[in-house]
């Protein structure tokens, strides 16, 4: 992690594969590696911890993972609002220069805040330091 930008490595397992035949990791993984560096990139934005949520993420699939390789995701928040944190994210085996799919996303920032797990979480440290 750094500022604006995340980086989250994905060990290949047999549990992940969609595609027993091809042994391609199932499409629903690769959405969660981004969707989770995406979420890292925001909070790595963010000058207080604050509770986020996936607005939207668009994946475009380039071609299939190779079997048997760990996966990269990547994120940068390139824009922030008030409420809103936008980012671009890739996804890969080989390395950065050959994606096998890229995204992008809009994060809701502040939502949820009352029932939020990362509110609570802010919230208790906040007390627990007092």
């Amino acid at each position: 992690m750094g500022p604006q930008t995340a980086t989250v490595r994905l060990p290949y397992r047999d549990e992940l594969v969609g595609d027993p035949v091809r042994r391609v990791v199932f499409g629903g993984v690769i959405t969660t590696l981004i969707d989770h560096a995406s979420g890292l990139a925001v909070f790595c934005s963010l000058a207080e911890l604050k509770a986020i949520a996936t607005l939207d993420l668009r994946i475009d699939y380039l071609r299939a993972a190779e079997p048997g390789r760990a996966l990269v995701g990547h994120a940068h928040c390139y824009k922030l609002t008030t409420h809103v944190a936008f980012v671009r994210a890739t996804a890969w085996e080989h390395g950065p220069d050959d994606p096998f799919a890229s995204a992008l996303g809009t994060f809701m920032i502040g939502a949820n805040q009352s029932v939020s797990p990362v509110a609570r979480a802010v919230r208790k440290k906040l007390e627990e330091s007092r």
